[in-house]
């Protein structure tokens, strides 16, 4: 059975990474793009859906004001940049509060918790999702989405509130930290070898005594992650 999906947010690489994400669920069918709130209000009107995937921060109406004209909402996953609605939104009954940029194991588990049925809680099933990884994808930073090459990351370096994604042309800053980094780009391939910095496997140059060259870079190991990063070449 298809989970009829509609789209609210006033930002065109929103629809794009949500709309690729639900191409990647079988039982997702996204029905229509809406920027802003009056635009789906009036597909609302005429139109059945059983999921919203809802931005906050929109032109004319805001994402919580539009939620609350709706006589019977369907279900709502809150897709934002702000985390300081959370609350509000738990009390309207949200499904789920997605900070953007969300990672696509992240988006996973909230489209489950939306239709889970609580009865017979089977999830969603995914097409074989090692197969579908994606290699571009978008991270935040700043006010912008930025596009990256997930084989160009060379490594990674967290640094107080905020992680540096190094390319191999550019250097990308995000904020978080490398325990929440897989909200924002795949980790697989990138090995731990302090802790501050995670580092692509395959574009490790060599290693000597305790740092690593990768590319034009030198990157420390850690005496915690020595044993892990030997294990590893073995």
């Amino acid at each position: 059975m298809s989970v009829k999906c509609l789209i609210v947010d006033d930002e065109s690489v929103a629809h794009d990474i949500i709309r690729k994400y639900c191409a990647l669920l079988p039982n997702l069918q996204v029905m229509r793009d809406c920027y802003d709130a009056i635009e789906a209000i009036e597909y609302l009107s005429v139109n059945p859906i059983d999921l919203i995937f809802l931005d906050l921060n929109m032109p004319k109406l805001r994402g919580f004001e539009f939620l609350k004209t709706l006589p019977n909402p369907p279900k709502v996953i809150v897709t934002t940049a702000y985390k300081e609605y959370a609350l509000e939104g738990y009390e309207l009954n949200v499904v789920d509060y997605l900070l953007k940029p969300f990672s696509f194991e992240r988006f996973v588990k909230a489209v489950n918790k939306a239709c889970l049925k609580p009865s017979k809680p089977v999830p969603i099933p995914i097409e074989e999702v090692p197969e579908t990884k994606p290699g571009r994808i978008f991270v935040r930073t700043n006010s912008k989405h930025v596009q990256i090459e997930l084989d160009e990351i060379l490594f990674v370096e967290a640094s107080g509130n905020y992680v540096k994604i190094v390319l191999k042309e550019e250097v990308i800053t995000i904020r978080g930290n490398l325990s929440s980094l897989t909200e924002h780009i795949p980790t697989e391939g990138l090995v731990q070898v302090h802790r501050s910095f995670m580092v692509s496997q395959k574009h490790i140059k060599s290693i000597e005594g305790n740092q690593i060259n990768i590319d034009k870079y030198t990157v420390p190991i850690s005496k915690s992650f020595r044993a892990q990063l030997d294990q590893l070449l073995k």
